[in-house]
């Protein structure tokens, strides 16, 4: 279940008036999603999603919201926040942050239904996206920075039970080789950080929304697409090339990687899947929320991943890093043939 706030009547009826929504006739809790609790609202004239954020502050939520409209404004699917009749597209409730957005037609699928097509238009989105957003100008704070999931991880070691020795072992390895070897200098801009499934609208093959733009920053292109990857293509214990293969063929008929992109992939993909395993062990061993009321999502999966990148296991990892080296060597002689032209 991912509702934590209940909403009273009282203020059900503050908003419908706030927002003209006519006569409400339904309200229920959306489950989906683990951080914000959510509502369907269902009138007379159109249905309305309510979030309330349970963890954001108001500057974090005001900054979400501006970049929404950024992005609404310049033709990306993402949500489309609503303004009352004072022009707020905000307000405090129970010392939490409630926003109401459109209703956008659309289903979210499980990552085993999705076909090759929905990968090419998650792709697709992810480059738009990328694209749309070097127009933004203001800065978002990213809090899942390589430096705050090691910090993060050091604050949860303590925590952890005996029985988590070789898992804490294999964490501390993998930061100490990032350290040495992630790279900083690459293409940046606004990131969404957590395209999975869950995050995806579709009707047919056509994607109408990305959702959830919890974790959006100013981040690496490189690290979004690696997140992408490790959400999208990882399916029955290892990594599908054919996912893989149209993920990255939507993204570069929109957005072509650079040759140092390609060079950092392997690595990306290794800190993503730290990253989602160190944030989950964080939120199950920290995070003080109900236990009858949170979502637990495992660890493991994530962690998982990270043993296939550092080939401690099969899951299809030398397919993927030979697909990357012919993505990176096509890139290189394509730089190489444009020189050649130019010197002619």
């Amino acid at each position: 279940m991912a509702v934590y706030t209940e909403l009273k009547k009282s203020l059900i009826d503050e908003l419908a008036d706030d927002y003209n929504l006519g006569r409400i006739n339904n309200v229920s809790p959306i489950r989906e999603g683990s951080v914000n609790s959510n509502y369907l609202i269902e009138t007379a004239k159109a249905r309305v999603v309510l979030r309330i954020d349970e963890v954001k502050s108001e500057a974090e939520v005001r900054r979400e919201i501006d970049l929404l409209a950024f992005l609404r404004n310049h033709g990306f699917p993402c949500p489309h926040p609503l303004q009352d009749r004072m022009g707020r597209l905000y307000r405090e409730y129970e010392g939490k942050c409630l926003s109401l957005f459109r209703y956008i037609e659309g289903r979210v699928l499980a990552e085993s239904r999705l076909r090759l097509g929905h990968l090419e238009e998650a792709g697709r989105a992810l480059a738009k996206l990328h694209i749309i957003g070097k127009g933004y100008k203001k800065g978002i704070d990213n809090r899942f920075s390589f430096e705050r999931i090691a910090d993060l991880y050091f604050a949860v070691r303590g925590r952890l039970p005996s029985y988590f020795r070789k898992v804490t072992r294999t964490l501390e390895d993998e930061i100490e080789y990032l350290t040495r070897y992630l790279e900083s200098k690459l293409p940046k801009g606004i990131i969404h950080g957590d395209l999975f499934a869950d995050n995806l609208l579709f009707r047919g093959e056509k994607l109408t929304a990305v959702l959830d733009f919890e974790a959006a920053c100013r981040g690496k292109f490189i690290f979004d697409i690696a997140t992408a990857v490790n959400a999208l293509c990882f399916i029955d214990g290892g990594y599908s090339l054919d996912r893989f293969r149209h993920l990255m063929r939507g993204y570069e008929s929109v957005r072509t990687l650079s040759l140092a992109e390609w060079d950092a992939f392997p690595n990306e993909l290794r800190y993503s899947s730290l990253r989602f395993t160190v944030t989950r062990l964080h939120d199950f061993f920290l995070r003080p929320v109900n236990g009858a009321q949170r979502v637990n999502k495992d660890f493991d999966e994530f962690f998982e991943r990270l043993r296939v990148l550092r080939r401690e296991r099969e899951g299809g990892m030398e397919a993927l890093l030979m697909a990357m080296a012919t993505g990176y060597d096509y890139r290189k002689y394509q730089k190489v043939k444009a020189g050649e032209r130019l010197k002619a």
